[in-house]
């Protein structure tokens, strides 16, 4: 069967988190809350890197493009709910609904791939101090962060093209509150054998790489660490890789706990609930991590909020 898709409908129903128009109110207030958090947190960290020269490190470098990716993944998603619950509508066109799956794949990815690049960074900083600064040079690590994006770019692109080929026939009712790639996959009347292989060829190969990064890089500074004769240096150490790994295991636990719940779970609603933890809270929650647990940010962001006033 050839595709038709755009010939049979020109839109798809994002159907939410609930069908109770009790609960829609408290979802918008909720979730307008969430959003600006997501701003205003990422936000002061991208201009505290930006404003604080102590801060033009590697290290914060990822940091401040890991809370661009947070900004822009949560403006390809929440807004568009906001929206659909303000007005009582559930549509999303057919474009608009492949733009959102190509910029969720892109965000996700490269926070996937940020992450990695952090953990490295930690590596090279706790392994090989003395070298640090060669080896993490601006060449490096501006590297990383163009070939992350272009990586990333290119399987949501793919991915992307991939649903073009489908073709949509009955029942265009998303039971999510975002267009996600299964759920959008599941709709499809005509044979998704490839999107399916695809699908779990780039979570493999694309999540599963930087995450075996993750963890050689954290095996190999613990075993670093515990051979420091230091308390001291053991204790400095672990706290400058302490904010990193609680993001990590943050985003990585809410993305298995969603791999979990749709799999033992056959309600399609319950999965959309479980994918807030991981394509919302985790955005709004790492500014609350890094502030909390570095001084160097904090800081960085006391100095920011004292030039405020010069500048109001």
């Amino acid at each position: 069967m050839g595709p038709k898709n755009q010939t049979v409908f020109s839109e798809f129903f994002l159907l939410g988190l609930t069908e109770d128009p009790e609960l829609q109110s408290l979802l918008f207030s909720l979730f307008l809350s969430i959003y600006l958090a997501t701003i205003l947190g990422n936000g002061l960290i991208i201009l505290a890197v930006i404003c604080d020269s102590h801060l033009h490190t590697p290290m914060y470098f990822f940091l401040s493009n890991l809370s661009f990716t947070d900004i822009c993944l949560s403006t390809t998603t929440i807004p568009k709910m906001l929206v659909n619950i303000q007005a009582q509508s559930h549509s999303i066109s057919y474009t608009g609904c492949l733009t959102q799956v190509c910029f969720v794949l892109t965000f996700v990815g490269l926070e996937n791939f940020l992450l990695a690049a952090m953990a490295y960074d930690r590596y090279v900083a706790i392994c090989h101090p003395l070298r640090y600064t060669v080896i993490m040079n601006p060449q490096l690590y501006g590297l990383l962060m163009v070939l992350s994006l272009l990586i990333s770019i290119v399987n949501a692109l793919l991915h992307s093209l991939m649903v073009l080929q489908l073709s949509f026939c009955k029942d265009m009712d998303i039971p999510h509150f975002f267009c996600e790639l299964g759920q959008i996959v599941k709709l499809a009347c005509s044979d998704t054998l490839i999107n399916d292989i695809l699908a779990y060829f780039a979570a493999g190969l694309f999540g599963g790489v930087p995450l075996s990064g993750i963890i050689f890089s954290y095996t190999q500074i613990f075993s670093s660490v515990l051979r420091m004769p230091s308390a001291g240096r053991k204790y400095k150490a672990f706290s400058t890789c302490g904010s990193h790994l609680s993001v990590v295991s943050f985003f990585y636990g809410t993305a298995f706990g969603v791999y979990i719940s749709s799999a033992l779970s056959d309600s399609s609603r319950k999965t959309a609930m479980a994918s807030v933890m991981y394509i919302v809270i985790p955005q709004m929650m790492n500014p609350f991590i890094y502030s909390l647990r570095n001084s160097d940010m904090q800081g960085a962001l006391k100095k920011l909020f004292s030039r405020i006033p010069s500048f109001l």
